[in-house]
């Protein structure tokens, strides 16, 4: 059953007076903007969403902080993996040059060890 059985219409329309002098009774007993009370409270109110919006920016602020050094340590790390990358290119070029040199030199050889062979049967034959 319902809470609001009321037996007859006098019933209803006394509650529903009731109910709107209650109303405007707590809408008359609320005090005005310019009282020391209400504007202690809207003081207080104020400092509240202030000291928010403090930490609002602060967190803000350490945030951007956090995603500068982030991105400055990315640009260091990857200026150091290029590095590291150029200097092991710069030493496989340097052995690739020392080997195409030890080659050359090595073939060198053989062919003056050829040119000196020919030379000496030569001499021989003399």
């Amino acid at each position: 059953m319902s809470a609001f059985d009321y037996r007859n219409f006098d019933d209803r329309r006394q509650h529903s007076q009731n109910a709107r002098a209650a109303l405007l009774e707590k809408f008359k007993s609320r005090p005005s903007f310019d009282d020391p009370e209400m504007m202690a409270k809207a003081k207080h109110r104020q400092e509240v969403a202030q000291a928010r919006d403090d930490r609002a920016r602060e967190r803000e602020r350490v945030r951007v902080e956090a995603e500068r050094k982030a991105a400055e340590e990315k640009r260091l790390r990857e200026e150091a993996e290029l590095k590291a990358q150029i200097e092991r290119e710069e030493a496989a070029a340097a052995e690739l040059a020392a080997r195409k040199e030890a080659e050359t030199a090595e073939r060198k050889a053989q062919r003056d060890a050829r040119y000196a062979a020919r030379k000496a049967k030569v001499k021989i034959r003399r």
